[in-house]
Formats: C-alpha cells, structure tokens, sequence
C-alpha cells in the first residue's frame, strides 16, 4: 500500500462509516482514538497471534490495519 491508496483506504472508511454507522462499536471521536491507543498497546499479540513479526516501523498498511482495528476494539 503507498500513500494514495491509502488515501483512498481512508475515503472507503469514511464512506463506511456513513453508510453504515452501527458496524462501527466506537463510532464517536473519543471512542475511536482510545479505541487506536488500546490496540496500539496491545497489537504485539495479535501479531503474534498470527504468528507474523512485530512491526518495528510503521506502514501504510499497519496505519490501515490500525484504522480498521479501532472501529470496533474495545
């Protein structure tokens, strides 16, 4: 993923939302960003749940998982 899809990435989540706001579990501002933070800090478990490596960088990708992660983690 660059940069360009990701922004498309985030004009589809935008649209998402939208359309279809209760699939979002934290679908106010707030929620979201602690929603983000919480799985930040525990994302070393679901990749190694996966049995993948932790990123030691940032992707566009791994922004994009974030993203995704944060709509509905609690």
């Amino acid at each position: 993923m660059n940069r360009s899809d990701f922004a498309d990435f985030i004009d589809r989540l935008a649209d998402s939302f939208s359309a279809d706001p209760d699939e979002w579990e934290n679908a106010n501002l707030l929620d979201f960003l602690r929603a983000w933070a919480a799985w930040l800090e525990d994302m070393d478990g679901y990749f190694s749940g996966r049995h993948e490596p932790v990123p030691s960088q940032p992707t566009w990708q791994l922004i994009a998982d974030m993203l995704l992660a944060a709509r509905v983690y609690e």
